[in-house]
């Protein structure tokens, strides 16, 4: 059980440094993520940014996802081929969607970061926060599409995470760095004592404090 996020980065946090991650970048997942993601950037003198998904809904069934978008240097999509083979759908029946939800992530990114562009993660560990897993589609997605960037490896970084989803996050991560895998797993709130929904605007705060080339190590990492 956590306090809080703050408990929960801080925690998180030494656990990371303690395996040295060679030329680190914190990428989070928003918003919940931003708090862990700010705090695991300052401990390791990396920099921090933001990877954003929207799911691609199936018409008339937007709670089924078919496939989802993730932001980047080059937006990538996937889609749920099984999902779409049932469906008698291809992926050009969505491209109006996807327009869309492309214009949707590029103005959720000019509110977040204003005039910066994503990170090169190239050559990179690239280490990807959230504040916790449930079913795991949001990570896997935006795993799939950090490794598409060509780093030199891709970790995740949570507190808690279902233990029947360690064995799909190692399947998709070089490293995953997980500090509880409870069974039975009800959602990720249930394991803070306060899990209080993070405002845009603290995320823009977080953000700009990171800065553009991260927030410098924290006393003792230097």
């Amino acid at each position: 059980m956590f306090h809080d996020r703050e408990d929960a980065a801080g925690r998180l946090s030494e656990a990371v440094a303690a395996m040295r991650p060679p030329d680190p970048a914190v990428l989070a997942l928003p918003r919940g993520g931003v708090p862990l993601g700010a705090v695991l950037a300052r401990r390791l003198g990396a920099p921090l940014d933001l990877v954003l998904v929207r799911k691609i809904g199936m018409p008339g069934q937007s709670e089924l996802a078919a496939g989802a978008i993730v932001d980047g240097p080059a937006p990538v999509t996937f889609f749920n081929e099984e999902i779409l083979r049932a469906s008698g759908l291809s992926e050009a029946d969505f491209a109006a969607r996807i327009e869309t939800l492309r214009g949707e992530i590029e103005a959720r990114r000019d509110l977040y970061l204003p005039g910066r562009a994503p990170l090169d993660l190239r050559g990179r560990t690239a280490i990807l926060v959230d504040d916790g897993v449930a079913t795991g589609a949001t990570v896997r997605v935006a795993l799939r599409a950090l490794r598409a960037q060509s780093p030199a490896a891709v970790w995740v970084a949570v507190p808690v995470a279902p233990r029947d989803m360690k064995p799909v996050l190692e399947d998709e991560a070089d490293r995953v760095i997980c500090l509880a895998w409870p069974d039975p797993f009800w959602a990720v709130g249930a394991h803070y004592r306060r899990f209080d929904s993070v405002p845009d605007a603290e995320v823009v705060r977080l953000l700009r404090e990171a800065g553009p080339g991260g927030v410098g190590p924290a006393k003792g990492m230097a």
